[in-house]
Protein backbone atom coordinates (compact mmCIF):
# COMPACT_ATOMS: atom_id res chain seq x y z
CA UNK A 1 0.00 0.00 0.00
CA UNK A 2 2.69 2.25 0.93
CA UNK A 3 4.41 1.70 -2.58
CA UNK A 4 1.30 2.35 -4.30
CA UNK A 5 0.58 5.59 -2.44
CA UNK A 6 3.93 6.73 -3.35
CA UNK A 7 3.81 5.55 -7.47
CA UNK A 8 -0.09 7.22 -7.32
CA UNK A 9 0.59 10.54 -9.61
CA UNK A 10 4.35 9.91 -9.43
CA UNK A 11 6.88 11.20 -11.89
CA UNK A 12 7.25 7.17 -12.82
CA UNK A 13 3.88 6.76 -13.49
CA UNK A 14 3.69 9.70 -15.96
CA UNK A 15 7.17 8.23 -17.72
CA UNK A 16 5.75 5.04 -17.92
CA UNK A 17 2.60 6.38 -19.64
CA UNK A 18 4.23 8.50 -21.98
CA UNK A 19 7.35 6.37 -22.97
CA UNK A 20 5.16 3.26 -23.98
CA UNK A 21 2.45 4.66 -25.46
CA UNK A 22 4.47 6.25 -27.96
CA UNK A 23 6.85 3.79 -28.16
CA UNK A 24 4.14 1.04 -28.89
CA UNK A 25 2.46 3.68 -31.62
CA UNK A 26 5.83 3.56 -33.08
CA UNK A 27 6.10 0.21 -33.03
CA UNK A 28 2.95 -0.65 -34.53
CA UNK A 29 2.88 2.08 -37.17
CA UNK A 30 6.53 3.53 -38.32
CA UNK A 31 7.20 0.48 -40.82
CA UNK A 32 4.07 -0.68 -41.81
CA UNK A 33 4.69 0.63 -45.70
CA UNK A 34 7.97 -1.55 -45.36
CA UNK A 35 5.60 -4.17 -43.95
CA UNK A 36 2.86 -4.39 -46.47
CA UNK A 37 5.24 -4.02 -49.06
CA UNK A 38 7.37 -6.90 -48.15
CA UNK A 39 4.17 -9.16 -48.20
CA UNK A 40 3.57 -8.42 -51.56
CA UNK A 41 1.38 -5.43 -51.73
CA UNK A 42 1.61 -2.37 -53.86
CA UNK A 43 1.89 1.31 -52.86
CA UNK A 44 -2.03 1.79 -53.41
CA UNK A 45 -2.86 -1.08 -51.17
CA UNK A 46 -0.99 0.31 -48.58
CA UNK A 47 -2.77 3.60 -48.95
CA UNK A 48 -6.04 1.74 -48.72
CA UNK A 49 -5.33 0.05 -45.56
CA UNK A 50 -3.61 3.19 -43.97
CA UNK A 51 -6.57 5.49 -44.93
CA UNK A 52 -8.87 2.82 -44.11
CA UNK A 53 -7.51 3.66 -40.36
CA UNK A 54 -7.79 6.84 -40.76
CA UNK A 55 -11.41 6.75 -41.60
CA UNK A 56 -12.02 4.47 -38.73
CA UNK A 57 -10.42 7.16 -36.70
CA UNK A 58 -12.01 10.09 -37.94
CA UNK A 59 -15.46 8.66 -37.00
CA UNK A 60 -14.70 7.47 -33.73
CA UNK A 61 -12.36 10.47 -32.48
CA UNK A 62 -14.87 13.08 -31.17
CA UNK A 63 -16.58 10.51 -29.97
CA UNK A 64 -13.74 9.09 -27.37
CA UNK A 65 -13.18 13.12 -27.05
CA UNK A 66 -16.27 13.45 -25.50
CA UNK A 67 -15.98 10.63 -23.84
CA UNK A 68 -13.01 11.89 -22.14
CA UNK A 69 -14.41 14.92 -21.26
CA UNK A 70 -17.87 13.12 -19.33
CA UNK A 71 -16.22 10.04 -18.11
CA UNK A 72 -13.50 8.80 -15.84
CA UNK A 73 -10.20 9.40 -18.35
CA UNK A 74 -8.13 6.53 -16.92
CA UNK A 75 -11.24 4.02 -17.31
CA UNK A 76 -11.95 5.17 -20.91
CA UNK A 77 -8.38 5.04 -22.14
CA UNK A 78 -7.39 1.40 -20.07
CA UNK A 79 -10.10 -0.19 -21.76
CA UNK A 80 -9.21 1.00 -25.14
CA UNK A 81 -5.51 0.18 -25.03
CA UNK A 82 -6.66 -3.43 -24.10
CA UNK A 83 -8.33 -3.40 -26.73
CA UNK A 84 -5.61 -2.22 -29.35
CA UNK A 85 -3.30 -4.95 -27.99
CA UNK A 86 -6.27 -7.50 -29.01
CA UNK A 87 -6.40 -5.49 -32.27
CA UNK A 88 -2.45 -6.27 -32.67
CA UNK A 89 -2.58 -9.90 -32.07
CA UNK A 90 -5.22 -10.41 -34.80
CA UNK A 91 -3.17 -8.05 -37.15
CA UNK A 92 -0.31 -9.97 -36.61
CA UNK A 93 -1.65 -13.29 -37.83
CA UNK A 94 -4.09 -11.49 -40.35
CA UNK A 95 -2.66 -12.13 -44.14
CA UNK A 96 -5.87 -11.52 -46.12
CA UNK A 97 -5.77 -7.26 -46.78
CA UNK A 98 -9.67 -7.13 -45.45
CA UNK A 99 -8.56 -8.54 -42.54
CA UNK A 100 -5.22 -6.74 -42.24
CA UNK A 101 -6.99 -3.66 -42.95
CA UNK A 102 -9.89 -4.01 -40.31
CA UNK A 103 -7.66 -5.04 -37.63
CA UNK A 104 -4.70 -1.98 -38.32
CA UNK A 105 -7.63 0.53 -38.38
CA UNK A 106 -8.97 -0.95 -35.08
CA UNK A 107 -5.54 -0.76 -33.27
CA UNK A 108 -5.30 3.22 -34.65
CA UNK A 109 -8.59 4.19 -33.54
CA UNK A 110 -7.75 2.98 -29.69
CA UNK A 111 -4.65 4.67 -30.45
CA UNK A 112 -5.04 7.90 -32.58
CA UNK A 113 -8.34 8.66 -30.37
CA UNK A 114 -6.53 8.66 -27.10
CA UNK A 115 -3.49 11.04 -28.47
CA UNK A 116 -5.31 14.44 -27.70
CA UNK A 117 -5.61 13.51 -23.84
CA UNK A 118 -2.38 12.25 -23.60
CA UNK A 119 -1.40 15.85 -25.12
CA UNK A 120 -3.84 17.79 -23.07
CA UNK A 121 -2.60 15.39 -20.10
CA UNK A 122 0.85 16.96 -20.05
CA UNK A 123 0.09 20.17 -19.93
CA UNK A 124 -2.49 19.14 -16.43
CA UNK A 125 -0.05 17.17 -14.76
CA UNK A 126 2.09 18.00 -11.64
CA UNK A 127 5.18 18.49 -13.83
CA UNK A 128 6.66 20.95 -16.55
CA UNK A 129 5.29 19.77 -19.97
CA UNK A 130 8.71 19.23 -21.67
CA UNK A 131 9.74 16.83 -18.34
CA UNK A 132 6.68 14.67 -19.53
CA UNK A 133 6.38 15.09 -23.07
CA UNK A 134 10.35 14.12 -23.30
CA UNK A 135 9.23 10.85 -22.89
CA UNK A 136 7.13 10.96 -25.50
CA UNK A 137 9.86 11.34 -27.59
CA UNK A 138 12.10 9.26 -26.58
CA UNK A 139 9.35 6.64 -26.42
CA UNK A 140 8.82 7.01 -30.16
CA UNK A 141 12.31 7.28 -30.98
CA UNK A 142 13.23 4.02 -29.39
CA UNK A 143 10.21 2.31 -30.66
CA UNK A 144 11.06 3.05 -34.28
CA UNK A 145 14.70 1.29 -33.64
CA UNK A 146 13.49 -1.31 -31.60
CA UNK A 147 10.92 -1.90 -34.68
CA UNK A 148 13.89 -2.09 -37.47
CA UNK A 149 15.95 -4.34 -34.89
CA UNK A 150 13.06 -6.86 -34.36
CA UNK A 151 12.13 -7.12 -38.35
CA UNK A 152 15.60 -7.34 -39.30
CA UNK A 153 17.10 -9.45 -36.75
CA UNK A 154 14.07 -11.73 -35.57
CA UNK A 155 11.06 -11.40 -37.52
CA UNK A 156 8.08 -8.37 -38.87
CA UNK A 157 5.56 -10.61 -36.44
CA UNK A 158 8.27 -10.13 -33.30
CA UNK A 159 7.26 -6.47 -33.83
CA UNK A 160 3.91 -6.69 -32.90
CA UNK A 161 4.11 -8.98 -29.58
CA UNK A 162 6.38 -6.24 -28.48
CA UNK A 163 3.81 -3.58 -29.03
CA UNK A 164 1.44 -5.50 -27.22
CA UNK A 165 4.10 -5.79 -24.08
CA UNK A 166 5.10 -1.93 -24.61
CA UNK A 167 0.85 -1.39 -24.20
CA UNK A 168 0.48 -3.15 -21.03
CA UNK A 169 3.14 -1.05 -19.46
CA UNK A 170 1.96 2.21 -20.48
CA UNK A 171 -1.67 1.02 -18.92
CA UNK A 172 0.90 0.00 -15.87
CA UNK A 173 1.63 3.82 -15.95
CA UNK A 174 -1.98 5.29 -16.71
CA UNK A 175 -3.42 3.58 -13.88
CA UNK A 176 -0.87 5.65 -11.09
CA UNK A 177 -1.14 9.14 -12.63
CA UNK A 178 -4.06 11.62 -11.40
CA UNK A 179 -3.65 14.87 -14.17
CA UNK A 180 -5.34 17.92 -12.21
CA UNK A 181 -8.56 15.44 -10.66
CA UNK A 182 -10.27 18.04 -9.43
CA UNK A 183 -10.84 19.91 -13.01
CA UNK A 184 -11.34 16.61 -14.39
CA UNK A 185 -14.23 15.82 -11.89
CA UNK A 186 -15.64 19.88 -12.66
CA UNK A 187 -15.55 19.28 -16.08
CA UNK A 188 -17.39 16.24 -16.26
CA UNK A 189 -20.27 17.63 -14.23
CA UNK A 190 -20.69 20.66 -17.14
CA UNK A 191 -22.12 18.86 -19.78
CA UNK A 192 -20.71 20.65 -22.75
CA UNK A 193 -22.56 21.26 -26.10
CA UNK A 194 -20.24 20.43 -28.99
CA UNK A 195 -22.55 22.28 -31.18
CA UNK A 196 -20.98 25.88 -29.83
CA UNK A 197 -17.26 24.72 -30.77
CA UNK A 198 -18.87 25.34 -34.47
CA UNK A 199 -20.10 28.95 -33.68
CA UNK A 200 -16.04 30.14 -32.98
CA UNK A 201 -14.80 31.29 -36.70
CA UNK A 202 -11.56 31.25 -35.73
CA UNK A 203 -11.47 27.56 -34.82
CA UNK A 204 -13.11 26.73 -37.98
CA UNK A 205 -10.80 28.30 -39.77
CA UNK A 206 -7.73 26.80 -38.04
CA UNK A 207 -9.30 23.74 -39.09
CA UNK A 208 -8.40 24.07 -42.84
CA UNK A 209 -5.06 25.07 -41.44
CA UNK A 210 -4.71 21.76 -39.91
CA UNK A 211 -5.81 20.22 -42.93
CA UNK A 212 -3.58 21.33 -45.15
CA UNK A 213 -0.54 20.48 -42.66
CA UNK A 214 -1.58 17.11 -41.26
CA UNK A 215 -2.76 16.52 -44.67
CA UNK A 216 0.23 17.29 -46.33
CA UNK A 217 2.96 15.47 -43.72
CA UNK A 218 1.03 12.50 -43.63
CA UNK A 219 0.79 11.64 -47.51
CA UNK A 220 4.56 12.03 -46.78
CA UNK A 221 5.24 10.71 -43.47
CA UNK A 222 3.48 7.16 -44.63
CA UNK A 223 5.99 6.45 -47.69
CA UNK A 224 9.49 8.21 -46.15
CA UNK A 225 10.77 4.33 -44.83
CA UNK A 226 10.08 3.06 -48.19
CA UNK A 227 11.45 6.28 -50.09
CA UNK A 228 14.71 6.09 -47.95
CA UNK A 229 15.04 1.86 -48.81
CA UNK A 230 13.78 2.96 -52.74
CA UNK A 231 17.29 5.37 -52.28
CA UNK A 232 19.45 2.21 -51.56
CA UNK A 233 19.02 1.89 -47.67
CA UNK A 234 18.48 -1.11 -45.69
CA UNK A 235 15.61 -1.39 -43.19
CA UNK A 236 17.83 -1.25 -40.38
CA UNK A 237 19.94 1.86 -41.59
CA UNK A 238 16.50 3.73 -42.66
CA UNK A 239 15.04 2.93 -38.91
CA UNK A 240 17.72 3.74 -37.33
CA UNK A 241 17.68 7.31 -39.19
CA UNK A 242 13.85 7.57 -38.27
CA UNK A 243 14.89 6.82 -34.60
CA UNK A 244 17.56 9.39 -34.58
CA UNK A 245 15.33 11.65 -36.33
CA UNK A 246 12.74 11.53 -33.63
CA UNK A 247 15.34 12.48 -30.93
CA UNK A 248 15.93 15.96 -32.87
CA UNK A 249 12.66 16.88 -31.48
CA UNK A 250 13.76 16.72 -27.64
CA UNK A 251 15.58 19.80 -27.51
CA UNK A 252 12.34 21.75 -28.26
CA UNK A 253 9.90 19.49 -26.21
CA UNK A 254 12.92 20.18 -23.22
CA UNK A 255 13.30 23.52 -23.90
CA UNK A 256 9.59 24.22 -24.29
CA UNK A 257 9.28 26.38 -21.24
CA UNK A 258 11.49 29.03 -23.00
CA UNK A 259 10.06 29.58 -25.71
CA UNK A 260 6.20 28.21 -26.14
CA UNK A 261 5.19 30.66 -23.79
CA UNK A 262 6.77 33.60 -25.24
CA UNK A 263 6.13 33.20 -28.93
CA UNK A 264 2.99 34.12 -30.47
CA UNK A 265 0.85 31.29 -31.96
CA UNK A 266 1.13 32.89 -35.82
CA UNK A 267 4.90 32.75 -35.66
CA UNK A 268 5.24 29.79 -34.13
CA UNK A 269 2.26 27.78 -36.94
CA UNK A 270 4.97 29.61 -39.46
CA UNK A 271 7.91 27.94 -38.68
CA UNK A 272 6.12 24.81 -38.11
CA UNK A 273 4.49 25.12 -41.42
CA UNK A 274 7.78 26.34 -43.60
CA UNK A 275 9.85 23.09 -41.78
CA UNK A 276 8.37 20.87 -43.91
CA UNK A 277 7.64 22.85 -47.28
CA UNK A 278 11.93 22.62 -46.79
CA UNK A 279 11.75 18.83 -46.05
CA UNK A 280 9.45 18.75 -49.24
CA UNK A 281 10.95 20.54 -51.64
CA UNK A 282 14.63 17.98 -50.43
CA UNK A 283 12.67 15.06 -51.31
CA UNK A 284 10.76 16.24 -54.51
CA UNK A 285 13.78 18.07 -56.02
CA UNK A 286 15.61 14.75 -55.89
CA UNK A 287 18.60 16.08 -53.69
CA UNK A 288 21.70 13.66 -52.88
CA UNK A 289 21.22 11.24 -49.86
CA UNK A 290 23.23 13.08 -48.17
CA UNK A 291 21.17 15.97 -47.87
CA UNK A 292 18.00 13.70 -47.49
CA UNK A 293 19.04 12.42 -44.54
CA UNK A 294 20.01 16.00 -43.34
CA UNK A 295 16.55 17.16 -43.82
CA UNK A 296 14.78 14.75 -42.21
CA UNK A 297 17.07 14.73 -39.08
CA UNK A 298 16.26 18.29 -38.58
CA UNK A 299 13.03 18.51 -40.09
CA UNK A 300 10.89 15.89 -39.81
CA UNK A 301 10.07 15.56 -36.42
CA UNK A 302 10.99 18.94 -35.27
CA UNK A 303 8.33 20.47 -37.41
CA UNK A 304 5.92 18.02 -36.38
CA UNK A 305 6.43 18.23 -32.62
CA UNK A 306 6.50 21.97 -33.36
CA UNK A 307 2.66 21.72 -34.30
CA UNK A 308 1.69 19.62 -32.03
CA UNK A 309 2.38 22.00 -28.72
CA UNK A 310 1.30 24.87 -30.34
CA UNK A 311 -1.56 23.18 -31.89
CA UNK A 312 -2.27 22.74 -27.93
CA UNK A 313 -1.35 26.46 -27.69
CA UNK A 314 -4.25 27.69 -30.30
CA UNK A 315 -6.89 25.40 -28.96
CA UNK A 316 -6.14 26.80 -25.27
CA UNK A 317 -6.14 30.37 -26.75
CA UNK A 318 -9.70 30.12 -28.83
CA UNK A 319 -11.80 27.35 -26.86
CA UNK A 320 -13.40 27.18 -23.51
CA UNK A 321 -11.36 24.74 -21.05
CA UNK A 322 -14.12 22.60 -19.98
CA UNK A 323 -14.24 21.96 -24.38
CA UNK A 324 -10.71 21.68 -24.85
CA UNK A 325 -10.19 17.80 -25.39
CA UNK A 326 -13.40 17.47 -27.85
CA UNK A 327 -12.07 20.35 -29.10
CA UNK A 328 -8.38 18.63 -29.89
CA UNK A 329 -10.38 15.48 -30.78
CA UNK A 330 -11.98 17.19 -33.70
CA UNK A 331 -8.72 18.83 -34.67
CA UNK A 332 -7.20 15.38 -34.83
CA UNK A 333 -10.67 13.98 -36.55
CA UNK A 334 -9.88 16.50 -39.94
CA UNK A 335 -6.20 15.35 -39.51
CA UNK A 336 -7.77 12.00 -40.00
CA UNK A 337 -10.24 12.94 -42.86
CA UNK A 338 -7.47 14.92 -44.90
CA UNK A 339 -5.12 11.97 -44.49
CA UNK A 340 -7.89 9.48 -45.66
CA UNK A 341 -7.92 11.86 -49.08
CA UNK A 342 -4.04 12.77 -49.04
CA UNK A 343 -3.66 8.95 -48.32
CA UNK A 344 -5.17 8.04 -51.52
CA UNK A 345 -4.13 10.23 -54.00
CA UNK A 346 -0.93 9.33 -52.96
CA UNK A 347 -0.67 5.57 -53.50
CA UNK A 348 -1.81 6.40 -56.92
CA UNK A 349 0.78 9.08 -57.53
CA UNK A 350 3.68 6.68 -56.40
CA UNK A 351 2.43 3.93 -58.29
CA UNK A 352 2.71 6.25 -61.06
CA UNK A 353 5.12 8.55 -61.32
CA UNK A 354 7.56 7.93 -58.31
CA UNK A 355 9.01 9.54 -54.83
CA UNK A 356 9.81 12.49 -56.27
CA UNK A 357 6.56 13.57 -57.84
CA UNK A 358 4.87 12.86 -55.19
CA UNK A 359 7.10 15.20 -52.70
CA UNK A 360 6.41 18.09 -54.98
CA UNK A 361 2.76 17.84 -55.00
CA UNK A 362 3.39 17.91 -51.00
CA UNK A 363 5.48 21.38 -50.93
CA UNK A 364 2.97 22.66 -53.42
CA UNK A 365 0.12 21.69 -50.52
CA UNK A 366 2.52 23.28 -47.89
CA UNK A 367 2.73 26.15 -49.99
CA UNK A 368 -1.18 26.72 -49.97
CA UNK A 369 -1.33 25.75 -46.19
CA UNK A 370 1.02 28.94 -45.89
CA UNK A 371 -1.19 31.23 -47.81
CA UNK A 372 -3.79 30.12 -45.38
CA UNK A 373 -2.04 30.93 -42.21
CA UNK A 374 -1.01 34.38 -43.66
CA UNK A 375 -4.66 35.81 -43.37
CA UNK A 376 -5.78 33.83 -40.08
CA UNK A 377 -6.25 36.38 -37.67
CA UNK A 378 -5.12 34.93 -33.68
CA UNK A 379 -4.18 36.14 -30.76
CA UNK A 380 -0.90 35.38 -29.70
CA UNK A 381 -1.83 33.44 -26.62
CA UNK A 382 0.85 34.39 -24.62
CA UNK A 383 -1.20 35.10 -21.51
CA UNK A 384 -1.80 31.87 -20.63
CA UNK A 385 1.13 29.39 -19.03
CA UNK A 386 0.68 25.97 -20.68
CA UNK A 387 4.55 25.05 -20.99
CA UNK A 388 6.42 26.44 -17.65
Amino acid sequence: MMFFRKYKNSYFSYFLMYNFYYLSWALFSALISVYLMGKGYRASQVSLVVSASFLASMITQPVIGTWNDRYDMKKVDTLLFILASAGAVVFMLSDSLVMITISYSAVLVMINGVNPVMEKIATTSPYPYGKIRVWGTIGYALGSQLAGILYDRISPESVFIAFVLAMLLCILGLLGTEPAAGADRRKREEKSKTAELFKNRKYIYYLCICVMFYGTTNMGNTFIPAMLTYKGLDVGIASTILSAAVFCEAPLVLLSYRFMDKISNKVLLSVSMGLVCIQCAVYGFNLPMPFVILTTLLAKHPATMLYIMVNLKVINTLIDEKQQITALAFVATLKNLAAIVFQNIAGHILDAAGYSYLFCICFICMLGGLVLLAFFRIDSGNDKRLFG
